[in-house]
Parts: structure tokens; sequence; C-alpha cells
């Protein structure tokens, strides 16, 4: 476990995902790997208003709602901690105080609670001064109706003047960072947003910490993708060359005798990432993610890894 900066919230080294939630897993299989998460010794959902708003007929929330449908049928909500995040939902865009406020609102009625422990921007809203921004989440702690502050989406100069702000002015400090960061996306994270961490400590939780399954090893050929959900976005690594970090976290994997999305995701963590994203579809693929905690590479590993993701 470790302790999300400026709270005494204790994290597990694994964030789950709720993009599946009503999109590839319906309430019953929502359920039951919520169920297995916790079992595990998992305690954070990661989820967003707008999951799952890019599926036909959805509106966004249908994640949410599962969630909170649990959350009231095991009556559990003091065992976990629950991140959603707010800007994208397609009726709730933008960073605008009013919109934040009544998007929040709306949240917490449908995860069945009465705050959330960690509020995200979700993508930043380049109309609204981050000044304001960072105002707006503040009072939200100060009504009890959130716990932490995140951000996700923003570029480093408008990450660290929310942060610079803040922190002169005496207002919620971010506590999250929700960076694109993984084998197959490194060079942004490590040259542009690892100093910004450096100089005011938050969290760190990447994501999509698996590259949309392609870093589970399942995607070695284009015939591969046809038909999947995931399969447009885990083509763009397939066409990046991304097959040279599978196939050696394939041979590491081995070695160890886990699945390669453990090794992936013992990379990150490695790397400093306090709690990587990853998301299942079915409670069998939990196990893989869940070892991540326990497993420590080996250095040579660990430099075989960094060499076959060089470029990425």
């Amino acid at each position: 476990m470790t302790i999300l900066p400026g709270t005494d919230l204790e994290i597990f080294p694994l964030n789950l995902g709720g993009n599946p939630f009503g999109w590839t897993a319906d309430e019953a299989t929502t359920h039951a790997i919520l169920d297995a998460f916790v079992d595990a010794g998992g305690n954070v959902i990661d989820t967003a208003d707008s999951y799952s708003a890019w599926v036909d007929g959805h509106v966004g929330g249908e994640s949410e709602a599962l969630i909170g449908s649990w959350l009231s049928a095991r009556g559990n909500r003091d065992q976990v901690l629950v991140a959603t995040k707010v800007a994208k939902k397609p009726d709730r865009m933008g960073l605008a105080h009013d919109n934040v406020v009544a998007a929040l609102d709306e949240s917490l009625a449908r995860l069945h609670t009465d705050h959330v422990d960690l509020y995200y921007g979700h993508f930043d809203d380049e109309t609204v001064p981050v000044q304001d921004q960072a105002q707006t989440f503040h009072s939200l702690v100060e009504d009890g109706k959130v716990r932490a502050v995140g951000l996700s989406n923003y570029s480093p100069d408008r990450l660290r003047a929310w942060c610079e702000f803040a922190s002169r002015e005496g207002l919620t400090l971010p506590a999250a960072l929700q960076p694109r960061y993984h084998l197959l996306a490194r060079q942004t994270y490590e040259s542009d947003y690892a100093p910004i961490v450096a100089d005011f400590p938050m969290a760190v939780f990447s994501y999509p910490a698996l590259a949309s399954g392609f870093l589970t090893g399942k995607y070695r050929s284009a015939t591969d993708l046809e038909g999947r959900a995931r399969g447009g976005a885990a083509g763009r690594y397939l066409e990046a060359g991304g097959l040279r970090v599978v196939d050696v976290l394939v041979r590491i994997s081995s070695a160890y005798a886990v699945a390669p999305a453990t090794v992936a995701l013992a990379w990150v963590l490695a790397k400093g990432v306090s709690a990587p994203i990853a998301s299942v579809s079915r409670v069998d693929q939990l196990p893989a993610l869940m070892a991540a905690a326990t497993l420590q590479l080996s250095s040579e590993d660990l430099a075989a890894l960094d060499e076959a993701s060089l470029g990425f």
C-alpha cells in the first residue's frame, strides 16, 4: 500500500479501471469483478462520468451506475476508494464552475454515495483559467463532497500552473496525476511530466497501463484485432512496431511463470508509478493484474524492457 499525498488514504498498487463496466461487462459481470478485486486486496476503483458515452445508445454514467449498484448491494462504501472524473460527458462538457458542481452531484447520485475519494479534471478545459479550476475543485473539498483532487490530460504548462497557483494560494493541491504512460508510451511522461511530479508530489496512476490490451500479448497479428472492442486502439501499437516489446514481455513472463500483463504492470511500478490503471471484462483476467503488486523484476529484466521500448 502507498499513501495518497496530502491524505491518509492507503492505495493498493493497482487501480481497477471502470471503463468496461456497462460496455464490455454487464451488471452481473461488473459486480463479480468488483467482488473479486476487493477479495484480492484491491481498494481503488477508477471511473468517469463519461463512461461509456462512446457506445451507441449510451449517454455516459453507465459505469458509475453499475459501481453504485454494487456499493449499495454490498454495503461496503467505507472499504473502497472511488475515483471519478468530470469534463467529457456529452451533456456535462468542460470545467466551468457550475458545470463541475452539477456534474459531481449527478455522479454522486449514480454512485449512491455522498462523496468521492478522488475527483479528477478528466481533460483540461482551456476556456477556463487553471486558477478558476483550482478554486472550483478546492471548494468541492471544502464542502466535503471530495476528499482529494486529481488531474488527467493536462499540458505540462497548465499542470504546473495549477500546482503553483494552488500552492501559493493555500488551495487543495492535486494529490494524483493520471498520465498516459506504459511500455509503449514513455517519452512524454518521462521528459515532461515526471519533473512536475518531482516538484509537486503526486501519486501517479498511469493509463492505459496495458495499452488497450496490447501488452497482454494477445494481439500478435492484424487478424487478432478483428472484431475486438479495443482492436482499433491496439492496432496502433502493432503498426508502430510494438511487437518487439511484446516479444520481450513474453520471454520475461515465461521465466517468472506469470502473464505478460503482470510483467507490463510490474515495469511501470518499478518506474515509480504509484498504481497503474488497468481494467478487465471478465473475472478470470483479474489475477494477472493483481500479481503485479508482488512481482519484483530483476535489473536485467528492467533493462531489457527499457531497451525494447526505447523510442515509444
